[in-house]
């Protein structure tokens, strides 16, 4: 491989990238836009419900049950109701996603130590979030019978027998449970994945549709030369990408990294070469431009969202689907990723995903250089 010809293929594609500013500030505002927009959009926190309430006892006590609704973050007072038909319409309206009804005789029930039976009527259209609605009802008012029968035992027995268990729970990593924090670093792979698949995914195909490929081929640049010469310039930009990403997560959105940034920034330029040799596989393959980029957003995007373990655990997927996703690379850097920024380990625990990226860049990149041979022979 001869360095000078390298050099000369990289500062050819580097004049390209120059002379087209509007995709140059596309390669660098593109991964801005979207850490925006999915890192303030996409939440799996369920706070502030909207909750309707139809109080038919009207007594100090079932104030007392609403206020341990109304008190707590997870829950949002929105209006009280006079029957089902406003109950049913509040819901219908996604005015609500929960109403309660409480009976007549809540106070008197409670009083006499009887069973109150309360409804808890939950909007089940959205499944999920519908099962933490349901959650947070249950503990709201396992803590009010909780309360309620501390105060008849204080009563009947004069003071509190000492409890069996003494439960401490505590929280490693994500202390506060906050979704950003899970889902932030995952995005930055996603997002890397598919701006690095996309940058080199042109590159080729646009050297066919302008006619300049006959003239590479007819010098004595090397294929190597050509593919590694392609990269370097898309390389640094993707890393780039990268430090705006780290940037913005932790001074954006305070998302704290724990581990190590040389090794953060390590695997991810390896996961980047892996990317842009795909692309340049892809632009190799199609020849153009526009078939190009369809491709690489389809191979890499989606992938990367749905079977990497960024949104969705892979342990529940179907068996065949977790068979898949060993050939998504974007499920080992997730993994990295969110090993070294959540948990702050290093490769004594990472590694057998630093091998498997290894793997993947190593492989996709002589592919790209052999699928290119052909395409000079």
């Amino acid at each position: 491989m001869n360095l000078r010809r390298l050099w000369a293929i990289a500062r050819k594609e580097a004049l390209h990238i120059r002379r087209d500013p509007r995709s140059l500030g596309l390669a660098i505002g593109i991964p801005m836009l979207m850490l925006l927009m999915f890192g303030y959009a996409l939440t799996l926190d369920v706070d502030r419900v909207p909750l309707v309430v139809w109080d038919q006892s009207g007594t100090v006590a079932s104030r007392d049950y609403i206020a341990q609704f109304t008190g707590s973050r997870y829950f949002q007072f929105v209006r009280a109701v006079a029957n089902y038909r406003d109950l049913e319409r509040a819901i219908d309206l996604r005015d609500a996603e929960i109403a309660l009804v409480i009976p007549p005789d809540f106070a008197s029930r409670i009083e006499s130590a009887q069973t109150a039976p309360v409804q808890a009527v939950i909007d089940g259209s959205d499944s999920n979030t519908a099962a933490i609605v349901l959650g947070y009802t249950q503990a709201v008012t396992a803590t009010y019978n909780q309360r309620i029968a501390v105060d008849q035992i204080r009563r009947a027995a004069g003071g509190l027998p000492a409890p069996a268990l003494d439960l401490r729970p505590r929280v490693w990593f994500n202390e506060d449970l906050k979704s950003r924090n899970f889902i932030i670093p995952g995005l930055i792979a996603v997002i890397m994945g598919l701006i690095a698949a996309l940058l080199t995914s042109l590159t080729v195909a646009r050297e066919w549709e302008r006619g300049t490929m006959e003239q590479l081929i007819s010098t004595p640049v090397r294929a190597p030369e050509i593919i590694l010469g392609k990269l370097a310039p898309y390389f640094v930009i993707g890393m780039v990408d990268v430090l705006i990403a780290v940037l913005m997560a932790v001074y954006l959105f305070d998302v704290p990294l724990l581990g190590s940034v040389p090794l953060l920034f390590a695997m991810a330029a390896l996961f980047i070469i892996g990317t842009l040799a795909q692309g340049i596989l892809i632009s190799t393959l199609a020849r153009q431009q526009l078939l190009a980029s369809q491709i690489a957003m389809v191979s890499t995007f989606l992938p990367a969202f749905l079977l990497s373990g960024f949104m969705f655990a892979i342990p529940n997927m179907p068996t065949a689907v977790q068979v898949i996703t060993y050939i998504v690379p974007a499920r080992y850097f997730v993994a990295l990723v969110k090993g070294i920024y959540q948990r702050g380990v290093g490769l004594e625990t990472l590694w057998l995903d630093a091998v498997f990226l290894s793997v993947f860049s190593t492989v996709v990149a002589a592919a790209a250089i052999a699928k290119f041979r052909k395409r000079l022979e």
